[in-house]
C-alpha cells in the first residue's frame, strides 16, 4: 500500500503557500502605492540590480514565465518606467534599463521591501535564519538536480 499524500503537509505545497502569501502581502504595498503587479516589481528589482538585460535574461534570472515578463516589460515601457533599446540593429534582442521614473520607483520600494523582510524575520534568531538560508539553498540545488535533463 502506498503512503497517502496529505497536501497540507506536502513540502512543495507548503513552500508554494508560503511564497504566495509573502509575495501577495508585500505586493499589496507596491500595488496600492505604485500600481505595480508582482511581475512588474520583479522586473524593476532585477533591472535595478542588473541593468542592461534582455527580457529573456530577466526571465532566466527571476525564473518567471517569459510571457509574464513580456507583459510586464510592455506595461513598464508604456508607463515610462522602463527604456528599451535594440542591440546593434537586431530588433529581436532588446536591452532594458530603468528610466528615471523606474529608478525612482525602485529606490522608493526597495527600502519598503527590506523593512518587510526585517518585520517578517523579527523574533527569529540569527542561527535559525542562517539555518533556514542553508536549507533553502540545499533544497534549491536538489530541486535543480532532480529537474535536470
Amino acid at each position: 500500500m502506498s503512503e497517502e499524500l496529505i497536501l497540507e503537509n506536502f513540502l512543495p505545497y507548503r513552500l508554494s503557500i508560503l511564497s504566495n502569501t509573502v509575495s501577495s502581502t508585500i505586493a499589496r504595498i507596491y500595488d496600492k502605492r505604485f500600481s505595480l503587479s508582482i511581475p512588474e516589481w520583479r522586473v524593476i528589482a532585477i533591472l535595478g540590480r542588473f541593468p542592461g538585460l534582455s527580457a529573456v535574461e530577466v526571465a532566466d534570472r527571476t525564473l518567471m514565465d517569459k510571457v509574464a515578463v513580456s507583459r510586464a516589460v510592455t506595461k513598464l515601457i508604456k508607463s515610462g518606467r522602463l527604456d528599451r533599446q535594440f542591440a546593434d540593429g537586431d530588433r529581436r534582442r532588446s536591452i532594458l534599463n530603468l528610466s528615471a521614473e523606474g529608478r525612482r520607483v525602485h529606490d522608493e520600494i526597495a527600502p519598503l521591501a527590506m523593512q518587510f523582510e526585517r518585520d517578517l524575520l523579527r523574533g527569529i534568531d540569527d542561527d535559525d535564519i542562517e539555518r533556514l538560508n542553508r536549507i533553502m539553498e540545499t533544497l534549491l540545488a536538489k530541486a535543480r538536480l532532480l529537474g535536470a535533463p
